[in-house]
């Protein structure tokens, strides 16, 4: 029939069930900012997604299914931007575009990043979103370092071994930085950023 197009008209619409689940996913997101995970409730959760609860439980089993899915969405959009964190031909370049990206982050996300990592240890789907998270990080921050010539290896002074404990570091002083304030953050980049350059021999 001319002027229809059924096949784009199924591509542009959004399913009923996709936004019902992103309601869900984006109230949790409120919930762990006004209430905290262990205070929130099914109820809760289903209330303010405007469904019952019934209806919940046809999308996710629990409360911790609900939050282990929030986590998933949000690490997925921390991995699209770690595919272009660090990625400057100038190793001081890098370094500070990818401490700029990593404060965006953790402003835009920084409650769901510590939920996570606070139920990393406790609830396994979590810890694996949150490890891997870490290992493709780790590998940006490897890049970097290799890029100023540290050498690449499996030895506690070479460019991996590193960048692991540069990441580790990275996530814990954000953590905390985090829950105080918006300037704690660019104080903790700074100074994260100049232990990153000093690793890497930069900051002759």
């Amino acid at each position: 029939m001319p002027g229809h197009h059924p096949a784009r008209s199924r591509r542009t619409t959004e399913r009923k069930g996709d936004v019902r689940e992103r309601a869900i996913l984006d109230t949790c997101e409120t919930l762990l900012a006004q209430k905290g995970y262990d205070a929130m409730t099914v109820g809760d959760i289903a209330e303010g997604a405007g469904i019952t609860r019934g209806a919940l439980y046809f999308y996710f089993g629990s409360k911790q299914e609900v939050v282990t899915a929030l986590v998933a969405r949000t690490v997925e959009h921390l991995w699209e931007r770690s595919r272009v964190t660090a990625q400057a031909d100038d190793p001081r370049q890098a370094v500070a575009a990818a401490m700029r990206r990593t404060v965006e982050l953790w402003n835009e996300h920084g409650l769901v990043m510590r939920t996570a990592i606070d139920l990393s240890l406790t609830v396994p789907e979590i810890g694996a979103l949150w490890s891997r998270t870490a290992d493709l990080f780790s590998s940006a921050i490897t890049a970097v370092l290799e890029r100023a010539g540290i050498p690449a290896g499996p030895g506690p002074d070479q460019a991996p071994a590193m960048a692991r404990a540069l990441c580790w570091m990275i996530e814990r002083t954000f953590y905390h930085a985090s829950q105080e304030s918006r300037a704690n953050l660019r104080q903790a980049s700074a100074t994260c950023e100049h232990i990153w350059l000093t690793t890497a021999g930069l900051t002759a």
